[in-house]
């Protein structure tokens, strides 16, 4: 498959795309399904989590589909008390700021906690043609959420308490780590054949804060996952800084978003590792012909990388014409035949 051929830098006969989100509000099929309710719930019944996985790669014929979930679903399961505000996102009525709000980080059981998700995943392999993605957050995107108790522009609790106790900043780490390993080796034993590692919110890190304070807990989960012999990708946004450190860190793929060129992104990443990126999402507002001359470039620039896998910078946004998606598809397989 040339997904994975891609993420382990093997040859291809074409480019593979996949989108971040190209399950979602973009898609009229997904709105039928979904309608106003929660994330959470749907992620609960495994039909309609395995119909909403299924319905992109119908659309499009992406090369890969990932999994629909959402990274705050193991943080839910343990019950921290975590819900998805619609046009929000996650948020806690009583967010983490002292060392006792990390009893309740307990640890997970995948088969218990899980068992919705882990059976989505053995349906969606019955019926995919094409790889399947598993994911989760990482813990430093998931502990921005808990300590802010829901997204934030500046991340400054969650930065007080990292430099103000760092002894509780890395107990929490250690924690939302074990529990992220627990979850990706749980979707690679029910068939996820891949696994992203979403640190969406690291670009707001500065070099030396991701090394000390972030870096040990996505390595432990990197390594923990070494011995299953799946694709390990790594991904955040705003992170141009930090690609030789996420390199580091152990993924075999390292996603870019749209701020940094492929090729100065394979310098910073030595120039071993596979890459995925890295079209502007806002550009696929823009009209058709447009967005096709930048998914060139982006192919243009992805020339003699070592693996490279098609996709965004960031997620589909909910206003982009499927119709446009379906073009970037259809360009990237017909213009990267090898």
């Amino acid at each position: 498959m040339r997904f994975l051929a891609a993420c382990r830098c093997q040859p291809v006969d074409r480019t593979p795309v996949w989108f971040m989100r190209q399950a979602g509000r973009s898609l009229p099929e997904y709105r039928a399904i979904r309608g106003d309710g929660s994330i959470l719930k749907a992620v609960a019944n495994p039909d309609v989590a395995a119909e909403l996985t299924l319905q992109p790669v119908r659309r499009y014929g992406v090369d890969a589909a990932i999994l629909f979930s959402d990274i705050v679903v193991p943080l839910a399961a343990i019950g921290v008390g975590i819900e998805v505000e619609p046009g929000r996102g996650p948020v806690l009525d009583q967010p983490f700021r002292r060392e006792a709000d990390l009893s309740r980080l307990r640890p997970i059981e995948p088969e218990l906690d899980l068992a919705p998700v882990l059976e989505t995943i053995r349906l969606l392999r019955a019926e995919l043609d094409v790889p399947l993605i598993g994911f989760a957050g990482a813990p430093f995107t998931l502990a921005s959420y808990l300590v802010e108790g829901g997204p934030s522009r500046t991340f400054g609790r969650t930065k007080s308490l990292m430099h103000g106790d760092p002894a509780t900043w890395h107990r929490m780490l250690d924690a939302l780590a074990e529990n992220c390993l627990a979850s990706l080796r749980a979707q690679a034993s029910a068939g996820a054949q891949a696994l992203q590692l979403f640190d969406s919110w690291a670009g707001s890190l500065s070099r030396r804060e991701y090394r000390d304070f972030v870096m040990p807990a996505t390595r432990r989960i990197f390594a923990g996952l070494s011995d299953l012999g799946v694709p390990r990708i790594h991904f955040g946004v705003g992170t141009g800084e930090l690609l030789d450190l996420m390199a580091e860190a152990g993924a075999d793929v390292v996603g870019v978003d749209w701020r940094v060129s492929l090729q100065d992104a394979a310098e910073r990443t030595g120039r071993h590792l596979a890459l995925q990126g890295n079209l502007d999402p806002a550009i696929c507002l823009a009209p058709v012909g447009v967005v096709e001359d930048a998914a060139r470039q982006v192919l243009k620039d992805a020339a003699g990388l070592p693996g490279h896998v098609f996709n965004l910078g960031h997620g589909v946004l909910p206003e982009t014409d499927p119709g446009v998606l379906q073009a970037v598809v259809d360009l990237v397989h017909e213009e990267s035949v090898r």
